[in-house]
């Protein structure tokens, strides 16, 4: 599992500064998912065809009260059954045709679009049109076939027309996390809840990279309930949905998409459904096991090849390697059978979350205007040059039925207006990410950004044209001196760590990296001996400092720190926890008093556990916080100089701290 962090600062005779962004704590553990042995992956061309047995055992390994298969199948055993009965007796209640609304979550590093995780939305296409050739069973497709027990299973998808707010959408959500790949774990504990649509109204699919180079997709099983002394939950309702290797995720035949060979038709996605609507795999996952469809030959163990002549575990029986719960390659796969068909409307029927998705109406249309720009916050996945100014960037999608050429984005940021003019062509549901620039003079308050105009006439659509916030640039402190002493302590993972000092050229002046591990080290092992370097620094330059850890962890939490004093000694500049929370900047020269800007309010512990605790604060302060996305996750009073935060999942977040007339944004971890 790797991950890239950044914290910058900037150094000049007009400022210092240090940020940390988009810092997330990730712990050095195994990923607590089981992984397939060498000989399973040697089998499916050195890939994991499905996750899905495994997170079902991580999930039952975190929730002592999640039901076991036996539980589950007994549960829903008797529902299957009473299907069964109605479709005989043709008096069949499954309500016909099921169309469900998906959202695709494309989880991105930054890239470009089109380029790598950042998939274009006709891959993501793509793949809907798979999935419905093959649920569908349609003539003519690939997903077509002639088997005596080969169904349509009454079940189709659509991508999103209406988004969580009640807004135009296209079903297709990007979001830049900055991270290049991410373990199943981190997935499941920030991923997910950061970016889930209502899982009543919306089948949620994520198209990611994994840390797990071999993993192509896993899902979450459907919930049951009425078990006694049992939750509802097979999977909670932040977590709920489908996840597949941006590789997989879509089909080759209908473009030159960059994806996985063998892996290229879609059917990583049709097989990660099926277990999202109840299936199981064809062997049961134990050798001769049930998949409790009957009409699906019992097969001795996952079959990798497309082996039409393969002996079954019964007598007389062939094994149906081309079912879509099967391991074999996409080619292969063609086949969901009546009663596994009955399985899954017993699951839409009657499982939590699956039923209400049949009556969800987010796949039909809103009324579309011509002229309607949508704007959201877009992550910044590198800092600013604080010497000369900050920049806010967002995304700019057209959701009019006309050619988006023109906008004009105004924003204000601490009551001091500014606007900038866009231009281009986006087509509908197209977008592009705009800068925003703001002068290094702007001070820390309120932000608003609207689109007041497009193409020329009012935006004709107020709904997703706003945005609210708080800008923060680094606070201020003094300085005289130009020689400094920077300190570096390693944790034991030296290797993950490097730094550059650049001037205002962008010529390195000063740099570091390539650094040892410990081997085998436990909590008695010595960590590695200090870093120190004299740094001597222009009075009229302006330089950036950048420090990585390719983990994403940082170093603070294993006895690593760095720092930047004064020849005398005097702290210039203190890494924060995990490199993150702090931001502030330093003016070599003599200052006045109205220039210097501290920290008005402070937090502890972070990163933090149950509660933060905020310091100087009234009994009549409050707070609001913010996750990495920018998603309002809690706001209310702050009782006793603390603030509980044991409902908040791990990760990144901004607390906004209000009183009075103050107002301060401080980032913190939630571990």
């Amino acid at each position: 599992m790797k991950r890239i962090f950044t914290s910058v600062l900037s150094l000049s005779f007009v400022a210092i500064g240090m940020i940390s962004i988009h810092a997330q704590k990730i712990q050095k553990t195994n990923n607590d998912f089981k992984k397939k042995s060498p000989q399973e992956l040697a089998q499916s061309n050195g890939f994991d065809r499905c996750s899905f047995v495994e997170y079902e055992e991580y999930l039952q390994r975190k929730d002592p009260k999640r039901m076991t298969e036996d539980q589950f199948e007994a549960w829903i055993a008797p529902l299957v059954e009473k299907v069964k009965e109605e479709r005989l007796t043709n008096k069949s209640t499954s309500g016909g045709i099921i169309t469900i609304p998906v959202v695709v979550h494309v989880i991105h590093s930054g890239e470009p679009y089109g380029t790598g995780a950042n998939i274009t939305d006709e891959q993501v296409q793509s793949q809907i049109t798979v999935m419905n050739q093959d649920y569908r069973r349609m003539a003519s497709t690939p997903g077509y076939n002639t088997s005596a027990v080969g169904a349509d299973t009454m079940i189709q998808f659509a991508l999103a027309k209406v988004d969580v707010n009640g807004n135009p959408t296209n079903g297709i959500d990007r979001v830049n996390m900055c991270y290049p790949d991410w373990a199943q774990t981190d997935i499941d504990g920030y991923v997910k809840p950061n970016t889930i649509w209502n899982p009543t109204q919306y089948m949620n699919m994520w198209s990611i990279t994994f840390s797990d180079a071999t993993l192509l997709g896993y899902a979450t099983f459907p919930s049951g309930s009425g078990l006694s002394g049992l939750t509802s939950g097979l999977g909670t309702a932040t977590t709920d949905g489908v996840v597949a290797n941006y590789a997989t995720f879509g089909s080759t035949d209908f473009g030159s998409f960059p994806m996985t060979q063998t892996y290229d038709k879609g059917r990583t996605m049709t097989h990660e459904v099926g277990h999202f609507l109840g299936l199981r795999h064809i062997w049961g996952d134990s050798n001769c096991g049930t998949d409790y469809c009957a009409d699906t030959p019992t097969a001795h163990t996952a079959n990798y090849t497309c082996n039409t002549n393969k002996a079954g575990c019964t007598s007389g029986q062939i094994e149906m390697v081309q079912n879509y719960m099967d391991y074999t390659n996409d080619t292969c796969m063609n086949i969901f059978t009546q009663n596994q068909k009955d399985r899954i409307t017993a699951v839409m029927n009657n499982s939590p979350r699956r039923m209400e998705l049949k009556t969800s109406t987010k796949d039909v249309a809103i009324p579309l205007f011509p002229n309607d720009a949508e704007i959201k916050f877009e992550t910044a996945c590198s800092a600013d040059n604080f010497c000369t100014g900050y920049a806010i960037n967002i995304a700019l999608t057209n959701r009019g039925t006309s050619a988006l050429t023109s906008a004009v984005i105004s924003y204000t940021i601490n009551g001091t207006p500014y606007s900038y003019n866009w231009t281009g062509n986006l087509a509908q549901d197209k977008y592009q990410i705009v800068t925003l620039p703001v002068p290094a003079t702007a001070t820390n308050g309120a932000l608003s950004i609207n689109v007041p105009t497009v193409n020329g006439v009012a935006d004709q659509r107020s709904s997703n044209n706003a945005l609210t916030g708080t800008f923060t640039p680094p606070a201020i402190a003094a300085s005289t001196a130009t020689n400094f002493v920077f300190n570096l302590q390693l944790d034991y993972w030296g290797s993950e760590v490097s730094w550059n000092l650049k001037n205002s050229a962008g010529v390195i002046v000063y740099s570091g990296g390539g650094y040892s591990d410990v081997s085998n080290p436990t909590s008695s092992t010595p960590l590695p001996a200090l870093i120190t370097q004299n740094w001597t620094l222009n009075t009229n330059d302006c330089y950036t400092f950048t420090i990585n850890d390719v983990y994403g962890d940082g170093i603070y939490g294993y006895g690593g720190f760095y720092n930047i004093k004064t020849t005398a000694g005097a702290d210039v500049v203190t890494g924060s926890s995990y490199f993150t929370a702090q931001t502030r900047a330093l003016k070599l020269g003599t200052l006045g008093t109205s220039e210097v800007n501290t920290q008005n309010f402070g937090v502890y512990p972070n990163p933090a556990t149950d509660v933060l605790n905020i310091t100087k604060v009234s009994e009549k302060a409050k707070f609001e916080i913010h996750n990495a996305v920018g998603q309002l996750v809690k706001a209310g009073n702050i009782n006793n100089n603390q603030v509980r935060v044991t409902d908040l999942v791990k990760g990144v977040y901004i607390i906004t701290v209000k009183d009075n007339n103050l107002s301060e944004n401080i980032k913190f971890i939630k571990k």
